[in-house]
């Protein structure tokens, strides 16, 4: 068997690559570097000239040469190397008839515990957003901010004690909506400092949030550490990280509790495994990060399915949506406050024929947010 072409598909807000081979299998992924798809296309378009008559089955090889063949990194690359990795692990698993997982050391589990997205310009919205997804079985809720999810055209600012004294209370808020029933996993989008993180980390523990997501920015390793080590309750990161390396210096260093690799980022199937085994020596359990469309949620369960230290599943809550239906041929299935494992061959999804046709690609735009001064704010 041997690879005939790499194709690169836009759809929406997403960018799908689909291995072809001579057999008549193709295998599907996609690339999470979603603020530069069109690179990222770009470095998939350039590996492609090496794949070209290769055998899919190499997967670790291919892995290793498309990632040690020059000196350049990055997301819109390990992105590239991410989306064709998954396709060639989904061309495997149905070579073999069998789901991806059985492949990566067979299931620990047949289903993976999610958390849905929450959203809301008010605190009332997002309670109400706490207390809709308890309503309709999820036992978690995440992508959920102690701050409003404004719009980015406004000017920001706040003095620090109501900054802080708010961003607790709606905490407080969360919590009393849904009671202990609900695992709230807080979401700070690297806005704060290391000091307002400490503060507001502190503050935040009576409330028993099961995670305190990205609270800093992810650049400076020993500024994670410090926050973690001030305050009681777990951190969660790395979604913006690409490597095994980058993830060793993270858990050597104690900075974190639950760590996130994107397997549409972090090197895809073949990478996330290893960054997975390595948080397991340290004692940390995985929660895949998971912003993107039903085939990154489909690889996700395949990782979920074949680790022991997976913790939950990041998922977008809106797959059931018509938008999302016209992506692929079945959408992963949700079973109370879980998704179940996909038992088809490779990873368990296809991408619809006229998705691109019925879904135009939507490039995303240069846009963030300016204080009231002018300056970056990070949001």
């Amino acid at each position: 068997m041997k690879i005939t072409e790499v194709e690169t598909i836009f759809v929406d807000r997403y960018l799908f690559v689909r291995v072809h081979t001579d057999s008549g299998i193709t295998g599907v992924g996609e690339s999470g570097a979603w603020g530069f798809l069109e690179a990222s296309e770009r470095a998939v378009q350039k590996f492609a000239t090496y794949l070209a008559g290769q055998d899919p089955l190499r997967i670790e090889h291919h892995w290793q040469y498309m990632y040690r063949w020059s000196h350049f990194r990055g997301a819109a690359i390990m992105g590239a190397i991410s989306a064709i990795d998954i396709a060639l692990w989904d061309i495997a698993g149905k070579h073999f008839g069998v789901p991806v997982y059985q492949l990566l050391g067979g299931a620990c589990r047949d289903r993976a515990r999610c958390y849905v997205h929450v959203f809301g310009s008010t605190t009332e919205r997002l309670v109400e957003g706490c207390r809709l997804a308890k309503a309709e079985g999820y036992s978690a809720v995440g992508h959920l901010t102690p701050f409003l999810d404004e719009d980015p055209s406004v000017p920001y600012f706040e003095t620090h004690a109501a900054k802080m004294r708010a961003a607790i209370d709606r905490v407080r808020q969360y919590r009393e909506a849904v009671g202990d029933s609900v695992d709230l996993c807080i979401e700070i989008h690297r806005r704060l400092s290391p000091a307002e993180a400490v503060v507001l980390g502190r503050g935040i523990e009576p409330y028993y949030p099961m995670f305190y997501e990205d609270p800093v920015r992810p650049d400076n390793l020993d500024s994670m550490a410090e926050v973690s080590r001030q305050i009681g309750i777990p951190i969660a990161t790395g979604e913006r990280m690409h490597t095994l390396d980058e993830f060793a210096m993270l858990l050597s260093r104690g900075a974190v509790q639950y760590v996130r690799p994107d397997v549409c980022l972090a090197g895809g199937l073949t990478h996330t495994k290893k960054i997975a085994a390595l948080a397991e020596a340290f004692g940390v359990r995985v929660v895949p990060h998971n912003p993107l469309s039903p085939v990154s949620t489909a690889a996700c369960l395949q990782l979920a399915a074949c680790i022991p230290n997976f913790a939950l599943q990041e998922y977008p809550g809106d797959e059931g949506s018509d938008k999302k239906r016209q992506m692929v041929d079945e959408v992963p299935e949700r079973e109370g406050d879980s998704l179940l494992v996909p038992q088809r061959p490779g990873i368990g999804i296809e991408l619809a024929a006229d998705a691109a046709e019925l879904l135009p690609y939507r490039a995303r735009l240069v846009d963030t947010r300016l204080g009231v001064d002018g300056s970056v704010v990070d949001q």
